[in-house]
């Protein structure tokens, strides 16, 4: 995965508040974080090891509570404006890669769906404080509804690697921010606000989560063709089979059996709220080898 070395990069649409100090304790709560991460509830299942369903584990976040850290309009973007101005940064630093995936998915979206308004990227450390609660590294990356902004703790990436193991890389990093797109397109359709927080392999979470996954494959589709608008050309403008792998790969990484086998040792569908491995690596290629956001009608698919 390359970008234009000469590409600007718009950092406007990132907010960095990482290395902001901790403040006093807030309740985890407010809605939103139960089906829009991509790992939520899962990731702190495996963390934890507990044999427990999502329901249960959602259940526990509503009470506990995490440090508060830093909210969103506490950004101070002047490092990562200086660090990260064109697509050579992004080749060389990986918060700058970040931006760079952020600035062309957002490229993507904006030239094809009617109406969309761009949602910023949050860099947090630790812990943030979002309009649907507070969060801390451990929910993994999410969407938020409320304040229609992705969050991003970048150590996530490691962790994907080390604990789930995922191969990585930096389209493996691209899919997770573009699955994360897709949840702020779900929001601007309408779609989200139709989906409860029900659990099981065919469930409105689940099928809300193999669409993110394939908005993402049809944004990957168009990845190296969509004009950027500080040049005119691709910002990206190298994606290989090998990338595709390695986004593949990760999908595989976070589905709901993988995740359930390594925390519990079994396996338990009627608790999924993301979908399979299997499923989440299908839904993506239908995205990718379609490249038709009207492919991505998880709603009406009989067999997910």
């Amino acid at each position: 995965m390359e970008f234009d070395k000469d590409a600007r990069l718009d950092t406007s649409e990132v907010s960095d508040v990482r290395g902001r100090g901790r403040g006093a304790k807030v309740a985890l709560g407010g809605g939103g974080l139960g089906a829009v991460g991509i790992i939520i509830a899962l990731l702190v299942s495996a963390r934890g090891g507990g044999g427990g369903g999502a329901g249960d584990i959602l259940a526990q976040l509503q009470g506990a509570t995490v440090g508060q850290g830093a909210s969103a309009d506490q950004a101070d973007n002047t490092d990562l404006a200086e660090a990260c101005q064109t697509g050579a940064d992004a080749n060389s630093r990986q918060d700058c890669r970040i931006v760079a995936t952020v600035n062309s998915v957002q490229d993507y979206w904006s030239q094809t769906l009617d109406g969309y308004t761009p949602a910023d990227t949050t860099f947090f450390a630790g812990s943030v404080s979002t309009a649907c609660g507070a969060a801390d590294t451990s929910v993994g990356p999410f969407y938020c509804p409320g304040d229609e902004l992705v969050y991003i703790d970048l150590s996530f990436y490691q962790e994907l690697q080390s604990r789930f193991g995922a191969q990585g890389g930096p389209f493996a990093e691209a899919y997770v921010i573009a699955h994360e797109y897709g949840h702020h397109v779900q929001n601007l359709l309408g779609t989200s606000a139709k989906v409860g927080n029900d659990t099981g392999a065919a469930s409105g979470s689940v099928r809300l989560e193999l669409q993110a996954d394939c908005f993402a494959g049809v944004w990957a589709d168009h990845a190296t063709t969509t004009p950027d608008p500080s040049t005119g050309r691709p910002l990206i403008t190298s994606l290989t089979d090998a990338d595709i792998a390695a986004g593949l790969d990760a999908a595989a990484a976070v589905g709901d059996d993988h995740i359930q086998e390594q925390a519990q040792g079994r396996v338990t569908p009627d608790s999924w709220t993301h979908g399979s491995s299997e499923q989440r690596q299908r839904w993506f290629s239908t995205g990718y080898r379609s490249g038709d956001p009207n492919a991505c009608d998880t709603f009406a698919a009989t067999t997910l």
